[in-house]
């Protein structure tokens, strides 16, 4: 019993993770287009984003493979959560390509 709990909680951590880097990777493309310097938010935001996501994969896990890869079956259906409920609507996603082609 105490195994599935845990198993249980590597799969919960791996949502949490996923919800870290996933949505923190959308603020900082909100945040970094507007910016004056970009490669300041896009670097920074990347490299804090996979320390932290890295060093909670190495505490989810404890050493075990399989709770290992439930904390990565979290981490990728959370992926899939962020993405479809950040999704811009199309009649907006026009209007940023247009602006994103302005920029170069």
């Amino acid at each position: 019993m105490s195994e599935v709990f845990n198993l249980i909680l590597a799969l919960g951590a791996g949502f949490l993770l996923g919800a870290f880097f996933f949505g923190g990777l959308w603020w900082t493309v909100r945040r970094g287009l507007s910016s004056g310097q970009p490669v300041l938010w896009f670097f920074g935001s990347l490299l804090l984003r996979t320390g932290i996501t890295v060093a909670g994969f190495y505490f989810a896990s404890g050493g075990h493979w399989d709770r290992l890869l439930m904390c990565l079956l979290g981490f990728f259906i959370m992926r899939h959560i962020v993405t479809r409920l950040t999704r811009i609507p199309e009649e907006e996603s026009n209007q940023l390509t247009k602006e994103a082609g302005n920029a170069t």
